[in-house]
């Protein structure tokens, strides 16, 4: 055989192997952009980008889907401006760019207090209780006006719990609207059109209803099935059908009356992937309540809840890492337990690819990604 015969056979078979080496990189590689996609966690007490966080480290070495910003984000002093800088290298540094996300309710539930500068801001019971809808819908453009110049783009409100108990902590907080569905509704979608004003993207909460909760699910088990009401549902069922709804968090509260496993919501595929997708007709993104809450992890392994959450159709999952140290957890840990799931099928691939199928069009809805 000529030796320019021999040198042609190695460049070819030498060439072959490194597009085959290639492309499994990609297939490893697109299988984990997607898990990362799925993930929303919060940062460190800075309200700058610091190199020795790793989660900003994480930000620049992987995709993941968002961050959640709370008060510890946000500095004494000039802090609309550190605000903005936080959020634009946040962006930055994002191969992807990122959900960024904030609770803003109002009122008693607000990160953005006057005491750093900002607005005051009304509670929904107030609103509802005053019962004037361009009331409502000024007070939200106001908060909605300030996420837009501050670089946020999602919020996680409003709150459509109906004031079912008087006693439980989203009536003491003063965060639901009142007891009428209807007046839920109303409310509800003035807040919601004043945020798609500004692209900004709305959430609802917390599904199926938690209104009527005696327990709070940050702290315990929290079961409602004698209290629960399919009632709690009307506001959903109408948004959805008024097109008006981009994304639903779920709660962690226990019903055995529509789930007989007594599982929380966000683990619940009877009460996700049956009455949310399936009875309701949502095809939005499902964004789990913290995942770190006490509903969850004093009852659940952080694998075993994971997997759940996926499976019942959880899109999002939020780890707001406001724990003790020892008690937070890395993204790392969180994508190679879904990796895991998913190379021994406890998770199926499609669910994967249905969750950053969902997750892709919300961000092109809003122009996050062209």
């Amino acid at each position: 055989m000529k030796l320019s015969k021999v040198i042609f056979l190695c460049l070819f078979f030498v060439s072959n192997a490194k597009e085959l080496k290639s492309k499994e990189t990609f297939q490893f590689d697109s299988l984990k952009i997607k898990i990362s996609q799925m993930l929303i966690f919060g940062i460190k007490e800075a309200n700058k980008v610091l190199e020795e966080d790793s989660l900003f480290k994480a930000y620049s070495n992987m995709n993941l889907g968002g961050i959640i910003l709370f008060e510890k984000n946000i500095a004494n002093k000039r802090s609309k401006y550190h605000l903005k800088s936080l959020t634009s290298e946040i962006q930055k540094v994002s191969k992807i760019p990122s959900f960024i996300a904030i609770d803003e309710e109002g009122g008693n539930v607000t990160r953005l207090k006057p005491k750093y500068g900002f607005h005051k801001t009304k509670t929904a019971k107030y609103l509802g209780s005053l019962n004037n809808l361009d009331s409502t819908y000024y007070y939200a453009k106001l908060t909605s006006d300030l996420l837009k110049d501050l670089g946020i783009n999602m919020n996680l409100a409003p709150t459509i719990d109906l004031e079912e108990n008087e006693n439980n902590f989203i009536s003491k907080a003063e965060r639901s609207y009142g007891w009428d569905t209807d007046k839920v509704y109303f409310h509800a979608k003035k807040f919601i059109d004043a945020h798609d004003e500004n692209e900004i993207i709305t959430v609802l909460k917390h599904f199926p209803g938690h209104g009527s909760s005696s327990t709070d699910t940050h702290k315990e088990f929290t079961d409602i099935s004698e209290t629960w009401s399919v009632q709690e549902l009307y506001p959903y069922q109408n948004l959805i059908r008024d097109k008006k709804v981009l994304a639903v968090m779920t709660s962690h509260v226990v019903n055995k009356k529509i789930d007989d496993r007594m599982l929380p919501a966000t683990l619940s595929y009877n009460i996700i992937g049956k009455l949310l997708r399936e009875f309701l007709k949502f095809d939005g993104v499902i964004i789990s309540d913290d995942m770190q809450m006490g509903a969850i992890t004093k009852y659940y392994g952080l694998k075993e809840s994971i997997i759940l959450s996926i499976n019942a159709g959880v899109d999002l999952l939020l780890f707001s890492n406001n724990q003790l140290y020892k008690d937070q957890v890395d993204p790392n840990e969180i994508i190679s337990i879904i990796e895991e799931g998913v190379q021994n099928g406890e998770i199926p691939i499609q669910r994967i690819n249905e969750s950053f199928k969902r997750i892709q069009r919300l961000k092109k809805m809003k122009g996050l990604i062209n």
